[in-house]
């Protein structure tokens, strides 16, 4: 909360240029990840990286006397409570993830599928159900989608599903996820910031995830027909060797899911499905000790004879639990770089100076309240990609407009959920999209493993998303139409109606 609540005082950083200039560095990397991801079609973080490093440099020149409190701002942001969950998260999803993966769990799915007679076509769609399901239950969509994207993507692409549509598919489940979950972080900062219940909240916008979801559901079942999906070599032979010992993991995601609807944080709900799946793993010979862990040295010496210590050419660690953290390592750092980067803007005054402008220049009537706040989300969510951070930043601005016009606390917690649950899983340099793009192109990734075919660029998936898109146009139309709109009905009052 820290973050919205410096935009009410007086800028701490003064600019040359004015409160506009503290825009520079986030400016520059949203244009540097349009050239580098949309121009040049280049899906890399590092570059993505290089992009934050350079913006936060050139903001400093910008800066009016003494960069100190510039520099020291550039750390408060890095110790934003948002950042830490996100990382969290990735790391923790990652390690039971690949954990998961060395027990045989993808080629469970295949053979499951094949069982199941679920083909090419209709695994996009199935894909997108069920990692919204788990999103929805564990309450983080950043998870669900390392999880879908390590297990169910390579599985559908190799049984043939389109690998752009399939991962747009998880990326939608996982928006669907993080918009509806009660414990998901988005759904807690939207209605504690517009002094909404969370169980309210929850009610009140099922309509409008159901009107994106059916849609969005019936767009996969057609595109996946339409498009057609990648020929990997030594497809057909996995397909044959597929067995079903690995489903046994099913449970081992059933704890997660269990534990986290039962109210437990998503750290300890993740860390007993780890438990779980290395008990499974190791008590039915599903994986060795080294392949969830090892040390590996160059020559044999007392502890080679651990199951856990290998003799091989290199010394290292390896193992599914090392394998699935430091794939996100450079995505950590750029989610650090872009919350320093929104916590100048907001000590700059930029932030306060956009909600000004809006609000009293754009926001002049209820209909146009509602739209600007459908669209101001939207602006924020691509400058800050990490869907909670943004939604912190732009949460003041959507009560402020709320109150004015007398719009109900579960409305303007919608509209907020919508768009920074939607849009963080669509724009390409997006903390949801880079996730699942670092499972692929990790030291140990799915391109290592299975070939180029299990990579997608970012850029290719900003179409096929669905549900996010849906999402964003339903509350657009609501905003116009009024559809769902109501107002606070009694000032005094403590129960607002739900909208």
């Amino acid at each position: 909360m820290g973050a919205a609540g410096g935009s009410k005082t007086e800028p701490r950083i003064s600019f040359y240029g004015g409160k506009w200039a503290s825009t520079v560095p986030l400016g520059f990397f949203i244009l540097w990840a349009v050239f580098q991801s949309g121009v040049l079609g280049i899906g890399d973080t590092n570059g993505l990286v290089i992009g934050a490093l350079i913006g936060t440099i050139l903001g400093m020149f910008f800066v009016r006397g003494d960069w100190k409190t510039y520099a020291d701002t550039i750390f408060e942001g890095m110790t934003q409570r948002v950042a830490a969950t996100a990382i969290v998260a990735w790391l923790w999803a990652g390690m039971f993830a690949e954990t998961l993966q060395v027990g045989g769990f993808v080629e469970g799915l295949i053979f499951a599928a094949d069982a199941l007679n679920v083909g090419a076509a209709t695994f996009p769609a199935a894909a997108f159900v069920l990692c919204g399901l788990l999103a929805t239950g564990i309450g983080t969509g950043y998870g669900a989608t390392v999880a879908f994207v390590t297990l169910f993507f390579p599985a559908g692409v190799l049984i043939g599903a389109n690998p752009v549509l399939l991962f747009a598919a998880i990326l939608s489940g996982a928006v669907f996820g993080d918009n509806l979950a009660p414990v998901s972080d988005t759904t807690i900062v939207s209605a504690v910031t517009q002094d909404a219940d969370i169980g309210g909240v929850v009610a009140s916008r099922f309509k409008y995830a159901i009107v994106a979801a059916v849609p969005a559901f019936i767009a996969y079942l057609i595109m996946g027909s339409v498009l057609s999906g990648a020929s990997l070599e030594g497809a057909a032979a996995l397909r044959d060797t597929a067995t079903a010992p690995g489903l046994v993991h099913l449970i081992s995601m059933g704890v997660v899911i269990a534990t986290a609807v039962a109210g437990r944080h998503i750290v300890e709900a993740i860390s007993w499905g780890l438990v779980v799946a290395v008990g499974f793993n190791l008590a039915l010979g599903l994986s060795s000790v080294s392949d969830i862990l090892v040390f590996t040295v160059t020559e044999a010496g007392t502890f080679t004879a651990l199951p856990f210590v290998a003799v091989g050419d290199t010394a290292g660690v390896g193992g599914s639990l090392y394998a699935g953290a430091i794939g996100f390592f450079p995505l950590i750092v750029l989610t650090l770089l872009i919350v320093s980067m929104a916590q100048i803007m907001i000590r700059g005054g930029g932030f306060a100076a956009i909600q000004e402008f809006l609000l009293n220049s754009v926001a002049t009537t209820v209909r146009r309240a509602e739209v600007t706040m459908v669209l101001g989300t939207a602006a924020i969510n691509g400058m800050i990609t990490i869907n909670t951070a943004a939604e912190i930043a732009i949460a003041p601005y959507i009560a402020r407009i709320g109150e004015k016009f007398n719009i109900n606390g579960y409305r303007r917690a919608n509209i907020l959920d919508a768009n920074t649950s939607a849009l963080g899983y669509i724009f390409p340099w997006a903390g949801g999209v880079l996730v699942g793009y670092q499972v692929m192109v990790g030291p140990n990734g799915l391109g290592a493993e299975y070939g180029p075919e299990m990579v997608v660029n970012p850029i290719e998936v900003v179409p096929y998303v669905f549900h996010g898109w849906f999402l964003v146009i339903v509350f657009l139309v609501a905003a116009v139409t009024g559809f769902g709109r109501e107002y606070v009905p009694d000032r005094t009052s403590g129960e607002v109606s739900r909208a």
